[in-house]
């Protein structure tokens, strides 16, 4: 039985779908995460922490993750609609527009989940440096990651401690630009097959965007972990430095075999959470616009 027509808003719905998202993946699979990062670390997996203290920086991810997936589902279904607005609304002569073909659908989803991510990242990258530094035992707790890197203000400056706080973010853009790039446009056009196989449905269920936001976490996941390495690596590294830097650097001391570390938890952690990310956002979705 269908509920009755909702008014919340598009906006507000992505915004609380987001939010509600982003805290349950990243509080359900937060271990995976932990093991993930200290597989990733120069230190090694055993001094990184090992199996001890897997929940080390949670308080960050619990701060960052609902402002975060909010941020990010805000920017991507706003500019997906108006993507497909301008593509499939009227011309000045008042002749319909054709409307857009697969191709030009997958484009506006790259376009949209890449400035999503961007968005995100504001909230995403500070968090993540706090909770990398706990999750790899360079401090107990985030708290305490925090306070180191504010403690530095009097050496480095005001400018220097938001540096710190933001260290990674070109590669940590590099990083999720692909990987939305590839999960977005699959996960969008899994749910477009599906809404084809059903009929007249206007939004696939909680449970199928929760299967094909698997399926595509899990190939955006494989393909895209020699930049979670080197955004890893990056975060974690005493000083500063860039991208090349890191990268000759890792390849010199470990080889290309580096560049794969964690790949086994990165696509078990991405692509549960695929499923849990995309199908309670779905979920809140449909809940929030009326449908079931």
């Amino acid at each position: 039985m269908s509920s009755l027509p909702s008014t919340q808003s598009p906006f507000t719905s992505a915004l609380l779908a987001g939010a509600l998202a982003g805290t349950t993946v990243d509080i359900s699979l937060y271990p995976i995460d932990t093991l993930k990062t200290r597989l990733q670390s120069s230190a090694g997996f055993y001094p990184s922490g090992g199996f001890r203290g897997i929940y080390a920086g949670v308080g960050s991810a619990i701060v960052g993750s609902a402002p975060g997936a909010a941020l990010f589902f805000v920017t991507y279904e706003g500019l997906k609609s108006r993507l497909r607005s301008t593509r499939d609304g009227r011309r000045g002569d008042g002749m319909e527009m054709v409307r857009s073909d697969g191709w030009s659908e997958a484009v506006d989803h790259v376009l949209a989940a890449s400035a999503g991510e961007v968005a995100a990242c504001a909230v995403r990258v500070p968090t993540e440096v706090v909770k990398q530094r706990a999750q790899a035992a360079q401090h107990p707790n985030s708290m305490a990651a925090l306070r180191f890197i504010l403690a530095q203000r009097g050496d480095i400056g005001v400018l220097g401690v938001w540096r710190e706080m933001y260290r990674g973010w070109g590669i940590t853009i590099i990083r999720e630009v692909p990987f939305t790039a590839i999960q977005f446009p699959l996960w969008e056009g899994m749910k477009a097959w599906r809404r084809r196989q059903t009929g007249s449905r206007q939004q696939v269920s909680a449970l199928e965007s929760g299967v094909f936001g698997s399926l595509a976490g899990a190939i955006a996941a494989g393909l895209t972990t020699p930049l979670d390495v080197l955004k890893t690596r990056m975060m974690l590294a005493k000083e500063r430095q860039s991208a090349a830097t890191s990268f000759s650097q890792i390849w010199k001391d470990s080889g290309p075999k580096a560049f794969v570390a964690g790949l086994g938890p990165r696509i078990m952690w991405i692509s549960a959470g695929g499923a849990i990310f995309l199908g309670t956002y779905q979920w809140a979705y449909n809940s929030m616009i009326g449908i079931t």
